[in-house]
């Protein structure tokens, strides 16, 4: 069954809006942030990955955000133009503010920390006026990521990116994305994420940031209470993390799907959530079975905790369908299936 409907005949499939930013992950893995001494630069972002997620697997993509007028938004403008996404709504500031940085730490392959400067950042710059309804209207659906409703005036052309989506038939897929840098209080998040769960298709969160969503609401919920909850409110699809125990896709009809991690040795443990987003959404746009999307959305993910990078080690739809056939060649046919 198709739960989602696109307008197949829009120029993009997929916008994403928001965070562009610089990762710098330790080259010396194992030690702390203290002890590391060599990085490898990459671009990150949340909105960003998924964006480099899609335009490897051979979608259409374009982006709205803001970046800093220098080299660091000269070489995130010039990445995405390599990937084929487009960065005619793409902006710099002009007052001076800097891409976001983000030093990784690497302890082990199951621990591993973030830390974020965020402060005056490019991305928060995204104004109203940077948000063109025509480029919306031209797409199959947005991308909004929970860490552009933070600041105002980002905040403002996210809600206002919603609004126009659903004014023109565009799909709204709401990626929660929590990071606690910048968020005042626990009541502004609820506010501002259930603002735009509620006026969502598809939402993608862990169970920690659905935790957020309904801070004002509820609390306790059980994942098939949070689902109903949001199904309830309009959404198509709502899908919930749980890390290594896998994922659960409700859906509008009452059915769920759940999926397993695939196997695999582990580098490190984040950057795995945006493959898995991308890939998902991918095969939502090919019209696939529920479980094909969430397979391939797994797999993605088991790719990229396994390598180095987020956005340079995005995978290809052939990669990745290789990876699915190995893992199943050597671990059963239903291995990721729970």
């Amino acid at each position: 069954m198709n739960y989602i409907k696109f307008e197949n005949d829009r120029k993009f499939d997929i916008v994403p809006i928001g965070r562009m930013a610089i990762d710098f992950n330790p080259v010396d893995v194992h030690r702390t942030l203290a002890e590391s001494t060599t990085f490898k630069k990459y671009l990150g972002g949340s909105p960003a990955n998924i964006a480099v997620g899609l335009a490897r697997l051979g979608k259409k993509v374009g982006f709205i955000g803001k970046v800093s007028d220098d080299r660091f938004g000269e070489y995130v403008v010039n990445y995405f133009n390599n990937e084929g996404i487009d960065t005619s709504n793409v902006s710099k500031c002009k007052n001076g503010e800097s891409l976001g940085l983000t030093f990784t730490e690497i302890l082990s392959p199951t621990e591993s920390s973030i830390l974020m400067y965020r402060d005056g950042v490019a991305d928060l710059m995204l104004d109203v006026d940077d948000i063109d309804e025509e480029y919306i209207k031209n797409t199959k659906a947005i991308v909004v990521s929970g860490t552009a409703l933070c600041q105002s005036p980002s905040r403002e052309a996210a809600l206002k990116a919603v609004e126009l989506a659903k004014k023109n038939n565009t799909v709204v897929i709401f990626d929660i994305d929590y990071r606690s840098y910048t968020w005042k209080n626990k009541d502004e998040i609820a506010i501002y994420y259930s603002a735009v769960a509620k006026n969502s298709d598809i939402i993608i969160g862990s169970r920690e940031e659905f935790d957020l969503t309904e801070g004002l609401m509820v609390s306790n919920s059980t994942d098939s209470e949070t689902a109903n909850r949001w199904l309830e409110y309009g959404n198509k699809i709502v899908v919930i993390k749980h890390g290594k125990e896998g994922s659960t896709a409700y859906t509008q009809d009452g059915n769920s799907y759940k999926i397993k991690p695939f196997p695999v040795k582990l580098l490190k443990s984040f950057g795995g959530g945006d493959a898995y987003a991308s890939a998902f959404l991918y095969g939502l746009l090919e019209n696939w079975d529920i479980m094909d999307a969430l397979e391939f959305g797994s797999a993605s993910a088991a790719m990229l905790v396994a390598s180095h990078s987020c956005s340079q080690d995005m995978p290809t739809v052939e990669a990745i369908k290789e990876f699915i056939k190995v893992e199943k060649e050597e671990y059963g046919e239903m291995i990721a299936r729970a």
